[in-house]
């Protein structure tokens, strides 16, 4: 993550730093005046691991930009039961939806690690995306990449068997592992709970299925990261699930 800073003079002579929108990639393109404007309009916050950040149908309308650390998007329903829609690092921000449509908060975030959160008001970022082009754009495409990945999702829930929800969302967690061409590993390995809870389903049904998915050597489980060995056997597992719903 960029660390640009500003730096500030006080009243007793003694510099001192001050957290900038410099640090933010969505304002790359912004000049200098318009950054330390808008910096002093937003606020800075720590947030400690496990820390709720908002809530479900929270009323606030600010936008939230994570400086460093990591949180947890939850889609949370009456009975207690959690969906995780995604997790989101350094750079990603939040809450738009809110400023622009001025309903609700559709999901509760809550940080994974010790996590530093830039606080924008709905005032300033809706400033910003109207008379920004850069921002403008940038925000758009980051609401059409979300459009998608939630259309992908719903069309799984709807025709995928639970087995093949998995190993597509196993596919979708991991990167490609470094040093082993081919391999594609999740580090740190996601609980059996969290895959549950990404999915749609019971934490004994992801163990059954991890448990195959070992056997058959598609899987295996290393010390920091849970790794996918064999991507042509997933991805043949994948697509029998496709044609399975059709």
């Amino acid at each position: 993550m960029r660390t640009s800073l500003n730096i500030l003079t006080g009243t007793n002579g003694k510099i001192k730093f001050m957290d900038s929108l410099s640090q933010i990639p969505l304002f790359e393109g912004l000049d200098n005046s318009t950054i330390e404007k808008q910096s002093r309009r937003c606020t800075w916050r720590n947030y400690e691991e496990n820390e709720l950040i908002i809530d479900y149908e929270d009323d606030s309308r600010d936008v939230r930009f994570i400086l460093d650390g990591r949180v947890r998007i939850i889609l949370r329903i009456a009975t207690g039961k959690e969906v995780i829609l995604t997790e989101m690092r350094d750079g990603d921000f939040f809450g738009e939806i809110a400023a622009i449509d001025e309903d609700g908060r559709s999901a509760n975030v809550t940080a994974l690690t010790r996590t530093r959160i830039c606080s924008m008001p709905q005032s300033v970022f809706i400033e910003l995306v109207e008379n920004e082009p850069s921002v403008n754009r940038t925000v758009m495409k980051n609401l059409a990449s979300r459009c998608r990945n939630l259309n992908a999702r719903l069309a799984e829930h709807c025709f995928l068997q639970t087995k093949h929800r998995l190993y597509t969302e196993l596919l979708r967690l991991s990167r490609p592992r470094l040093g082993h061409e081919g391999q594609r590993s999740i580090s740190p390995p996601p609980t059996q709970k969290d895959l549950a809870a990404r999915i749609g389903t019971r934490r004994e049904v992801v163990s059954r299925e991890i448990a195959n998915l070992k056997r058959g050597r598609i899987v295996d489980k290393t010390t920091g990261a849970l790794v996918l060995c064999d991507l042509p056997k997933l991805n043949a597992l994948i697509s029998a699930g496709w044609a399975e719903a059709n």
